[in-house]
């Protein structure tokens, strides 16, 4: 019977029109805006002198400082995925498995995405006058200043900003795991202890390791926090090509630096693949059943987390009460009389540049939480021809640096045969198909726990496949969804390692003119930048759950999780 409704599926991949039709759509931008730039771009790090070399990488590598460089962005990297994870999956049990009033639970999700919604370097920056020489913490608690720069530094202001990713991520999985299973577990007389690390955690496990990649994606590609934090005592490479872009206007040196990072992304990407495909995580099927709440943690491990979660909760909040103070100053760190002038700069001087940040946030969130859903649903089964390719094609954006993204992107679209430089579609483009990965790989990781027998019975009960898609498969991956929406809009809103190679007179972004103010020391108007920034970004994220919840259409009562 299995083998029957295998050779079914088959069957409707190969011959549904629409299967095709979607594919050669979503094949064909990831051709134009992945993988040619990507060509383009090794056709620029491995030629020289006309020719095909590895001269750009001999060079690379006979450098004591870009060695020392790579195996300090490997080790940062390594170190805020795991803390970074650690941390989200805290905060995703908390509000997903310990029984919380619904305010507070509401409250902590806000609180979780606060550096996330923020400019890279914003963290950095609180921190630095938390904790930085004469720091507000250090003077309170009459603590003698320390060196907050280098690894440290970097290492909590990183895991501090992505850690929200693995959050978002993992509230999604723990939220669609069946309580049921963990109930029975219970009854056979497993300890809490036991259920969680026997079901809870293997069925997280898939959540846990696609938080682990794209938090190590986020650090090895990261630069703005490097330049603030990092400071010439701990060189990364992002850092180093960043300066051999701007400083010796060395696109193909800075390009060559930047490009060593591929390998070690690339292959943590492997691994995680070939263990998560190892492994099966169905735990939603068509069979209909009471669903019981969530089990709790227990007494003595809900205050424990619960205590963690409070205490990084209560330092996110002073950090960010921090910037919001600091926009009302006069001159951060000279001057602190109040004053409403960093906005009116804000709203007059930098109007363009938040109607032109908002139009490209809602243009590439639209377009692609539609991709990531599709390329997530067609890459998740297994009747889709070149499915691993396209899982692995549309996630290379997002593990190349940016400012490898964003050079590739100046090199293959200055000129013919397609020249869009300067141009909305540029911005948007590069956005969708760099930042998607996160929805992409949240609906595919949701979909791993649905029982395909769901869509095969709305197949023989005549449905096509478009029907089933959007009554019966989007209902169910709904949260992922909308996690993933909610990061696109988000990094569109945020991003600077790639746009800034790519803004123009004609189209301003709101993190390149708070670089601009921190560069030009104008702290205050870049507070207030920030503080409108993050203003936006939650006021859109509640329209995107609002407007999800009207236009996905609920489930059924008939199809329950078991």
């Amino acid at each position: 019977m299995a083998g029957f409704g295998q050779t079914v599926r088959s069957e409707r991949a190969r011959l549904d029109p629409l299967i095709l039709a979607l594919l050669v759509i979503l094949w064909a931008g990831l051709a134009v805006f992945v993988l040619y730039p990507l060509a383009r771009l090794l056709a620029a790090v491995f030629a020289a002198d006309g020719s095909a070399s590895l001269e750009n990488l001999a060079k690379v590598f006979r450098s004591a400082t870009t060695r020392k460089a790579l195996v300090n962005s490997l080790v940062l990297a390594g170190a805020v995925a795991v803390s970074g994870t650690f941390w989200g999956y805290l905060f995703a049990f908390s509000v997903t498995r310990i029984p919380l009033p619904k305010a507070f639970r509401w409250f902590l999700r806000g609180v979780v995405v606060l550096p996330f919604v923020s400019p890279p370097f914003t963290s950095s920056i609180a921190l630095t006058l938390a904790l930085g020489p004469g720091g507000l913490l250090l003077r309170l608690f009459r603590v003698p200043d320390f060196n907050l720069y280098g690894f440290p530094g970097t290492w909590v202001a990183e895991t501090l900003t992505y850690f929200p990713i693995a959050f978002l991520a993992l509230s999604a999985i723990l939220e669609a795991i069946d309580p049921n299973l963990e109930e029975a577990a219970a009854s056979l007389g497993g300890s809490r202890w036991r259920v969680f690390r026997t079901v809870t955690l293997p069925l997280s496990a898939p959540g846990i390791a696609n938080a682990f990649l794209l938090l190590f994606g986020a650090s090895l590609t990261d630069f703005a926090t490097p330049l603030v934090m990092a400071g010439h005592t701990f060189p990364v490479l992002t850092t180093q090509a960043y300066l051999q872009i701007t400083g010796m206007y060395d696109l193909r040196g800075g390009a060559t630096i930047s490009f060593v990072l591929l390998l070690p992304a690339l292959l943590v990407y492997l691994l995680q693949q070939s263990w998560v495909e190892r492994k099966s995580q169905v735990t939603v099927t068509g069979r209909v059943g009471p669903r019981s709440a969530p089990r709790g943690a227990g007494l003595i491990a809900g205050i424990l987390v619960l205590s963690a979660v409070s205490a990084l909760t209560l330092f996110i909040l002073f950090l960010y009460s921090i910037i919001f103070l600091g926009s009302f100053v006069k001159v951060w760190g000279v001057d602190h009389g109040l004053t409403l002038k960093n906005y009116a700069y804000v709203f007059t001087v930098g109007w363009k540049a938040i109607r032109d940040t908002v139009l490209i946030a809602v243009a590439a969130t639209v377009l692609g939480t539609v991709l990531a859903a599709l390329t997530g649903s067609l890459s998740a089964r297994r009747e889709v021809p070149f499915r691993k390719a396209l899982g692995f094609v549309s996630l290379l954006n997002y593990i190349l640096p940016g400012t490898v993204v964003g050079i590739a992107y100046v090199i293959a679209f200055n000129s013919g045969p397609l020249v869009l430089t300067g141009t909305m579609t540029i911005l948007v483009a590069l956005c969708v198909f760099r930042y998607d990965a996160v929805g992409i790989r949240s609906t595919e990781a949701a979909l791993r726990q649905i029982d395909p027998s769901l869509e095969e019975a709305s197949y023989s009960l005549g449905a096509g496949r478009a029907t089933t898609f959007f009554r019966v498969t989007l209902p169910l991956v709904a949260p992922a969804v909308a996690a993933g929406a909610r990061y696109l809009f988000v990094v569109s809103m945020t991003a600077i390692s790639a746009t800034i190679f790519l803004v123009s007179v004609r189209w301003s972004l709101l993190t390149v003119r708070i670089l601009e103010c921190v560069t030009e020391l104008l702290f205050a108007e870049a507070a207030a930048f920030s503080v409108v920034l993050i203003l936006i970004v939650f006021l859109a994220s509640g329209a995107i759950l609002l407007l999800l919840r009207l236009v996905v259409p609920q489930s059924s009562g008939g199809l329950r999780r078991s």
